[in-house]
Formats: structure tokens, sequence, C-alpha cells
């Protein structure tokens, strides 16, 4: 072997080694998050909802099903040429091609009293209930992703709050799941001065103990279960139909939709999950609700076991008996390979004729929860 070839084989040899190392390095940094462990992790295997070092969802799925109208590949080959489509192919349709219409409402100024929805795009959004603070999976650094690359980058127009926009008070945050479009580590660190209570699935507190939230601020509960965060206003944690992980390991953190009770107000968020019978179970348990926020948005026949296609929000909104839905995990970030628009036309179409009213906010407009008669236009209709 020649000099040369021997000192390019070093050569390759140490880039592919510094390359591994700086890999390892960032997936151990903090954003990655971590597994729960002491005391939080004995509670976790009391859960009935954990089995063979997992948690499981209610009804048995797989994350990934066959579709039968593609051709027949290995889920490794099938999920490596999905993602080289997404990041490589023509993605044209799949954003914008101009700036979303957007209002910028000053939630600092709200009348504190109002009981109002305000939707910062994809699954973002502030609550006001009877004079409460409520703040939902908050992802307000521009990005879904642990990488600032462009497909992961908010729409133009869709990112129009950031930290400082929130309210000094938040009365209490609630994270459905720990996935990137959900958990916002920039954002979170950001936030920690202003939440005075945190609610997630069981689990996820690890991450905010060990990202430096004070203990007492954080609550997590198993589906079911409640949390008063104060006389007028208790928090149940529900299940969904989904997973959790932030990098390889998978579902050892839970993952859940949420319902806000007052004493004049019902509120339920699906979180992210796929289509199943928990949503009649929801129903029935509380009786319905002023409000439903329904995800629709990012699915894939092959994720149909985990994420809902528009028909199935549509029927999710008759089964949780909700008198207004709203729809949500859209119009913000592109994670799937339909149109960024084509979620909203077709919920429109499911949803006619239900008996429940349709609400498609533009972001940052404002839902009076007090005011039955609220619609709003169809706005990506005109872009």
């Amino acid at each position: 072997m020649s000099k040369l070839l021997t000192r390019i084989l070093l050569c390759f040899a140490f880039l592919l080694a510094a390359a591994g190392a700086a890999g390892y390095w960032f997936v151990h940094t903090p954003r990655f998050g971590y597994a729960p462990s002491g005391k939080r992790l004995e509670r976790i295997k009391a859960s009935p909802h954990w089995r063979n070092g997992a948690f499981e969802t209610l009804e048995p799925v797989t994350v990934m099903v066959e579709d039968k109208d593609a051709p027949k590949q290995g889920f490794f080959v099938s999920t490596a040429s999905a993602l080289y489509k997404f990041i490589f192919g023509d993605n044209s349709a799949l954003f914008p091609d101009r700036p979303l219409p957007s209002v910028k409402t000053d939630l600092k100024h709200l009348d504190p009293q109002a009981n109002v929805v305000v939707w910062m795009g994809h699954s973002s959004f502030y609550l006001q209930m009877d004079g409460m603070h409520i703040l939902v999976d908050p992802v307000l650094s521009g990005y879904c992703a642990p990488l600032p690359l462009k497909n992961f980058k908010a729409y133009a127009g869709a990112d129009i709050y950031h930290v400082e926009d929130m309210p000094d008070r938040i009365d209490v945050m609630l994270i459905s799941h720990d996935h990137w479009d959900h958990l916002d580590y920039d954002t979170q660190m950001a936030l920690q001065e202003r939440v005075r209570h945190i609610v997630t699935p069981l689990g996820i507190g690890e991450d905010f103990e060990r990202w430096g939230t004070a203990p007492e601020k954080i609550h997590e509960a198993d589906w079911y279960e409640s949390v008063t965060i104060a006389p007028n206003l208790t928090v149940y944690v529900l299940p969904s139909q989904h997973f959790s992980g932030r990098f390889l390991e998978r579902n050892r953190t839970q993952w859940g939709g949420f319902a806000f009770v007052t004493d004049r107000h019902r509120i339920y968020y699906s979180g992210d999950g796929g289509y199943g019978q928990h949503f009649k179970e929801i129903g029935r348990r509380f009786g319905g609700f002023d409000l439903a926020i329904l995800e629709n948005g990012q699915y894939n026949k092959r994720w149909g076991r985990i994420h809902m296609m528009p028909e199935e929000t549509a029927q999710a909104g008759l089964d949780v008996r909700a008198r207004a839905i709203m729809p949500v995990h859209n119009s913000k970030f592109t994670l799937a390979r339909h149109a960024w628009d084509t979620p909203l036309r077709d919920l429109k179409k499911a949803a006619a004729g239900k008996p429940y009213r349709f609400l498609t906010p533009r972001i940052g407009e404002i839902v009076d929860l007090d005011d039955p008669s609220q619609v709003f236009a169809s706005w990506w209709e005109n872009l």
C-alpha cells in the first residue's frame, strides 16, 4: 500500500471518528432529554399502561403499518426512503408559497377574565378559562427539530409568537408528549420563570427537572388521573393512541391529551394520536365539551394508527360530544407529505352537516368561548 493511500485512509478514519464523536456528543446534550429514573421510574412501573419496559396504548397499535398501494419494503428501507424524499425530494406542494395570514393578538393585555383560546400554529395555543392562564405545547423557537433544517422551519407568517410575547404569569403549562414539535427545549428554557405549574403525562417531568425546573412545579399524572391547579381549575390527563421518544428510545415516557374543567367550562385537547374507542369513553365520562381542540394534520396511510385522517377527526368531535371543534397540528410545520392545506380542506368537508361548530381561526385570532355564534372564514382558500 502506498504512503499516499495510507494517509488518505488515515484521514478518512480520523474524519469518520470525529464525526461519530461529534454525533455522540450532540445526541447526549440536554435538549435530547433524559430517561426517567429513581422514584419517577418506580411510579411509572406501577402504571397499568407500562408493560415489558415501555408504555403501551389502550388498543394495540403499530407505529408504521403497511401501505397496500406502495411497493413492499423493509421497515428501515421504507423509513429511510421516506426521510430522504422529505429532505431532498420535490416538496413544493408541502409548503405555502406565500406568508400565511395571521393576527397577532397581544396576549399580555387581554382582559384577564375573558374566556378565550388563541392558536399559535401547529399544536401550540394559549387558553384563558375563568381567570386562569394556560399554555399548551408551546413551540416558539421557529423550528420543530433539534437542528435548524429548512424543512423543519416554521412557515412565513406562522411564526409570529415568541417567548417574549407570552404573559408574565402562566398559571399552568401542559405538555402532551415529548416529541420535538410539542416539547421544544429552547422554548422551555426561556419560559421557566413565567410558569407556575407544569402538567404532563408520566415520565416527562424527568426532562423538566434535569433542565432546572423546581420539582414542586412539576405534576405528572397517568391517564384519567387529575391535577387540581386551583379551586376553579382541574386538569385531567387522558389517553391517546400515539408514542413517545426524542431519539432512538421509544415509549419510555407517556403521551396523552387533556381536559380542562372549571365550574363554567369544559375544554378537551386530544394531543397527537390515531382514532380509537377512547374518544367515546372520554365523551361519556365528561358528558361533552364546550370545545374540542383536535389533531388534524401530519398524517399518512402508514401512520394511520397514530395520527387521524380528517374524516376521523370529524368523527372524534362527535364521539367526545363537542359543541365546537378546532383543528390543530397544521399550518406551521411540514412533517408529512400531504399538501400543507389539505388537512383543513378535507376536514371542512368531513365536518359539514355535523352538529358542532367548525372553528378555523387564523393564527393569533381570538376564539371567544362565551360566544356560541362566532364563526371564522376559510382563510386558507384565499391563498
